[in-house]
């Protein structure tokens, strides 16, 4: 849930249950959207790199990592799209509450995916404009940015407003 909740499980706003999951769901979709742009961009770059010239002088190890790199891409397209066909299959089952719990799984999933996908490429361009070593060097510490950006600065950012929230109930 994009709220930070009280021991009680409220989230400050005055709304019910069904109205925070259809804002959370909401959220949710908006985040897809952008997820997607992303991937779509990154996917459009590697599907044209087979109809370069250059892409005939790729060596095994860059030939791999390119297929590598559309296998994520797709995978990550397809995280996307799922929350969008869980929709369809639970629409009307009244299931909201499982739906944007598992629509929030999936787009961590994604996010990882995404994660993968830009160092990949950036590997990818780095080995083919500057070697292998840069390549490797480049792909790497995307990835441990990456990392520490889509996981760690959230736990981070969490602890510091569940901390400040604490010491207020305990007050109560």
């Amino acid at each position: 849930m994009s709220e930070v909740e009280d021991y009680t499980g409220r989230t400050g706003r005055n709304e019910t249950r069904e109205e925070q999951l259809d804002r959370n769901w909401a959220e949710l979709l908006q985040e897809l959207r952008v997820l997607q742009t992303g991937v779509q961009i990154l996917a459009g770059f590697l599907l044209t790199l087979p109809f370069q010239q250059r892409f005939e002088k790729l060596d095994d190890w860059e030939v791999g990592l390119y297929l590598t790199n559309v296998v994520i891409a797709a995978l990550t397209t397809a995280f996307i799209l799922l929350p969008v066909s869980v929709h369809r299959r639970l629409f009307r089952k009244r299931l909201k509450e499982m739906l944007v719990s598992s629509a929030d799984t999936i787009t961590k999933i994604a996010l990882g995916g995404i994660a993968l996908l830009s160092a990949g490429t950036a590997a990818l361009v780095f080995d083919v404009a500057a070697g292998r070593s840069a390549g490797v060097m480049a792909g790497g510490a995307l990835l441990g940015v990456m990392v520490v950006m889509l996981v760690f600065v959230p736990l981070r950012l969490n602890k510091r407003a569940t901390g400040r929230i604490l010491p207020a109930k305990d007050k109560e």
